[in-house]
C-alpha cells in the first residue's frame, strides 16, 4: 500500500486542458511531443514512475498558469506506435497541491508538492453512502439520450459507486472548470452531487461554464 512519505515532492506535471484524472480510475494518453517523451522516458527511470495531471488556468494572479490542484498516476502501461510515439495508461494514485514550480533542464515542467491534504485518496475505494442508484441511471438515461450517447447499462448498474462516478466524471464532455471542480470534491458523495448538477443542467439546455463558481 502506497503512504504519503513514499511519494515523491517533486514531480513532472501534464498540463492538459479538460483532463481529468482521479484516484484509482485509468487515464489513457496518447504523447507525441518531444517535451513529453522525454517526460515519459525520465519518469520510467524512477521508482514511482509518477506523473501528474494538471489542468492550465489563465486567471489573472495565478503564479504558475496552473490549477492548484492536480492528480499523479502511476505508468502501468505504455506501448510505441511505428511513427514514434507512445500510447501510455496513467493509473490514478492520489491528488496533490501544486506548491512551486521547479527551475531546471528538462523541456518539460516540474512542480513541487503536497500531498498532505488527500491522504484519503491512498484509503482504497470510497463509498457513496446516500447514493440513490436508480434515480442516477433514470438521469443519466435521459442524458444519453439527449446527447446521442451510448452505454453498456449491465455494466453501470453492476459497477461499484466510486468506479460508477469518476469514470463518468473523467469521460463526460464537460468544461474545463468543471471538470476541476469534479476532481477537487472533497468525497465521492460530493462529487457525485456535483456530476448530477452538471447533467440537469446540460438537459435544461445551458452550457455548464461558470455554473460551479
Amino acid at each position: 500500500m502506497t503512504r504519503i512519505k513514499d511519494l515523491p515532492d517533486i514531480i513532472p506535471v501534464f498540463p492538459l486542458p479538460g483532463a481529468l484524472l482521479l484516484p484509482r480510475a485509468r487515464l489513457p494518453l496518447h504523447l507525441f511531443e518531444p517535451r513529453y517523451l522525454a517526460m515519459l522516458d525520465d519518469a520510467l527511470k524512477t521508482p514511482s514512475r509518477l506523473i501528474g495531471m494538471v489542468q492550465p488556468c489563465d486567471a489573472s494572479g495565478n503564479k504558475f498558469g496552473l490549477q492548484h490542484i492536480g492528480c499523479a498516476g502511476r505508468v502501468t502501461q505504455f506501448s510505441e506506435t511505428e511513427d514514434g510515439r507512445y500510447m501510455i495508461t496513467l493509473a490514478g494514485v492520489s491528488r496533490f497541491e501544486v506548491r512551486d514550480e521547479v527551475e531546471g533542464f528538462t523541456p518539460y515542467r516540474r512542480c513541487e508538492v503536497s500531498w498532505d491534504n488527500y491522504s484519503p485518496d491512498l484509503d482504497g475505494t470510497e463509498r457513496d453512502v446516500s447514493f440513490d442508484r436508480s434515480s442516477f441511471l433514470d438521469l443519466l438515461d435521459r442524458y444519453f439520450d439527449a446527447m446521442d450517447l451510448s452505454a453498456d447499462w449491465d455494466t453501470l448498474k453492476d459497477a461499484e459507486d466510486e468506479l460508477l462516478i469518476n469514470s463518468l466524471s473523467m469521460l463526460l464532455e464537460f468544461d474545463p472548470e468543471d471538470k476541476q471542480a469534479l476532481l477537487e470534491a472533497k468525497s465521492l458523495t460530493q462529487r457525485r452531487e456535483t456530476l448530477v448538477t452538471l447533467i440537469e443542467y446540460a438537459l435544461r439546455g445551458g452550457a455548464t461554464e461558470g455554473i460551479l463558481q
